[in-house]
Formats: C-alpha cells, structure tokens, sequence
C-alpha cells in the first residue's frame, strides 16, 4: 500500500451507490467532507473525480477498505482492488487504503449529535454520511501515518 508523503489528500468512501469524497492535510491532521459522486455498476462519475483532483491536487488517494466486524474481507472488496486500479491508471497518485470498519457508524452518529444540537439544521441524507465518512477515513489514515517517515 501506498502511503504518499505530501500534504493533501483526498478521502474516498466507495459504495456501490455513492463515493463519498472528503479533502484533508497532513499538517491538520483533519479531513473535510467534499460530497459524494455517483458510482453505478459501470463506474463512477470520473468527470465529477477529476474535478476535485484538479481543484484539490492531492499527493495521495485514500481509499476505504470494507471488512467485515470479524476480519473477513467485506462483499465489496473486488470491486473495490479494481477501483483502486482505476485510480492509480487514471491519476498516477499513490492510493493508500485505510480499514473502514465503523466509519459510516460513526458518520451517522456525529451527524445526529449536530442535528440534536442545534448545530446541523437539515435532516441527515445518505449522501452526508458518506462524505462524512470519507473524512473519518482519511482522519483515521492520518492517525496512523503522521509521524511515521521510515516506512509504511
């Protein structure tokens, strides 16, 4: 896996549905959500991706690894190895995966607590869960990566 050793990064929560998006740095050590692209049995939105890669210029792809409570590899897994592929084809970035287990859990329930206080007005829809998630992934990564220059 790789790890990328510039500043940004962007977050990526694959779903079969959605892909949520998020941006985030090193130095913040903070993922922000972005939104979601749409991803369909043929793929996703790659207009839409390109897009928040050429706004953003990432040094890194972070990519959300389901699996399962138990350890085994989640349903999404293939489609997941290959989209993985597609990125690395598509934007010559290193694309680091990070264990997503709990993610959307915590997603939805941060986004509950901002709405019970106050904090969030709009009901939560699916698509903020998995944007949100896809900033707890790359919070998550950033976790385990900062600090570490030796290898990874």
């Amino acid at each position: 896996m790789a790890s990328g050793k510039g500043n940004t990064a962007l977050g990526l929560d694959y779903g079969g549905r959605r892909i949520g998006v998020a941006v985030g740095s090193r130095e913040s050590g903070s993922g922000s959500p972005l939104g979601v692209v749409v991803n369909r049995d043929d793929g996703p939105d790659w207009a839409a991706l390109d897009r928040w890669v050429r706004e953003w210029r990432p040094d890194v792809l972070v990519v959300g690894q389901p699996v399962n409570l138990d350890g085994t590899p989640h349903p999404l897994a293939p489609r997941i190895q290959r989209f993985c592929e597609q990125l690395t084809e598509r934007y010559t970035l290193p694309v680091a995966r990070v264990d997503e287990r709990l993610s959307s859990f915590d997603a939805e329930e941060r986004l509950r607590e901002a709405r019970a206080s106050g904090r969030r007005g709009r009901k939560v829809q699916k698509g903020d869960v998995d944007a949100l998630s896809a900033a707890i992934l790359l919070e998550n990564w950033f976790s385990e990566h900062l600090g570490n220059t030796t290898h990874e």
